[in-house]
């Protein structure tokens, strides 16, 4: 992932944004990241791309602490007292993957008030007070249809994998799937399973309904359920789909396998799991006093298309997913680009 943005650039943005060193003010702050799941290859890369960078940070002193606390289930209360006790351990910052885009409130609330900086990204908030860092998840999940549409140009019935429910993302894609398929009536969707963003989840779901349905031409998905889908088409005899992919290494393998079989076209996308270090140089720069920050930022989502991917695929470690980890430099750049 590139962020298309040039060396004097970003010396020019931290020059502007920071005007000094870097770090004289939050060599003392902590930062906690409350993290809702860590079950699929996502949240994985997600929370290593955050360990590599917030060690460095800690060792370079831009911070004082940057610890990582993942909830033993899904569940939002689990989540929201965590948040809780985080506030009554004295962190400056949380940095939050949500499991919900609105019942954690109350509790990003009270850190808010108790003076503790929140950024949430991925699984965003929707409490004014927090800052978030998005993907239009909604563009990504029509852009599916639209570039099933290139493949399957007469349309037919489609399989829908949706991910984590109750969260924001979640809903998202779905809204956007839907918005693609209105502006493409030539496609159905016939049936819809839950995958939670894993192929092994994604695997059975789609394995159980797949009897009972039509002949399905093509699968929009949310990320790490390609692969899984793949597999459960191949073990029913039930013929190949188009299925759309998320960057996983185990998808665009089987994809490169595929191509080279007989020319299989699809599309990938999925938001970089490295975005949570990007959500932790946020939360550092607010904490170092800059105010003009905007409580939203956009970043884009990452994609590959039949010509880019097998470029990537020897970059993406086995069983991991396409990522970008966020410098500070590169961070202070992405808030620059979304001030207006």
């Amino acid at each position: 992932m590139k962020s298309g943005i040039g060396i004097a650039a970003v010396c020019a943005v931290v020059s502007t944004i920071v005007g000094g060193a870097a770090y004289a003010d939050t060599s003392g702050k902590k930062i906690a990241f409350s993290n809702n799941y860590a079950g699929n290859s996502w949240r994985q890369a997600m929370l290593k791309s955050y360990e590599i960078v917030t060690k460095k940070a800690v060792a370079d002193k831009a911070v004082a602490a940057a610890d990582i606390f993942t909830t033993a289930d899904k569940e939002v209360p689990t989540q929201a007292a965590q948040i809780q006790n985080l506030i009554l351990q004295g962190y400056d910052a949380i940095v939050i993957n949500a499991s919900s885009p609105d019942a954690l409130n109350g509790a990003v609330k009270q850190a808010c008030n108790a003076g503790i900086v929140v950024v949430s990204f991925d699984g965003i908030v929707t409490e004014p007070c927090a800052y978030r860092v998005v993907v239009d998840f909604k563009a990504m999940g029509n852009q599916e249809v639209v570039e099933m549409a290139k493949f399957q140009p007469k349309g037919g019935n489609l399989l829908e994998i949706r991910g984590l429910a109750g969260t924001s993302i979640d809903d998202a894609i779905h809204a956007g799937i839907l918005e693609g398929v209105k502006a493409h009536p030539q496609f159905k969707i016939v049936a819809s399973v839950t995958g939670d963003w894993d192929q092994t989840t994604a695997q059975k779901a789609v394995a159980t309904v797949l009897p009972s349905l039509p002949d399905i031409v093509g699968v929009v998905d949310q990320g790490g359920d390609g692969y899984g889908a793949a597999q459960a088409f191949a073990a029913a005899g039930k013929p190949r789909p188009t299925i759309i992919m998320g960057n996983r290494q185990d998808e665009l393998q089987w994809w490169k396998e595929q191509k080279a079989k007989d020319g299989y076209a699809t599309w990938s996308a999925s938001i970089a799991p490295g975005v949570s270090t990007l959500a932790f140089w946020v939360a550092q720069q607010v904490l170092d006093g800059n105010k003009s920050i905007p409580h939203d930022l956009l970043v884009p989502y990452l994609a590959f298309t039949q010509d880019t991917f097998e470029t990537e695929l020897p970059n993406i470690p086995k069983g991991g997913v396409a990522s970008h980890e966020y410098t500070q430099a590169e961070a202070i750049a992405a808030i620059k680009a979304n001030m207006k």
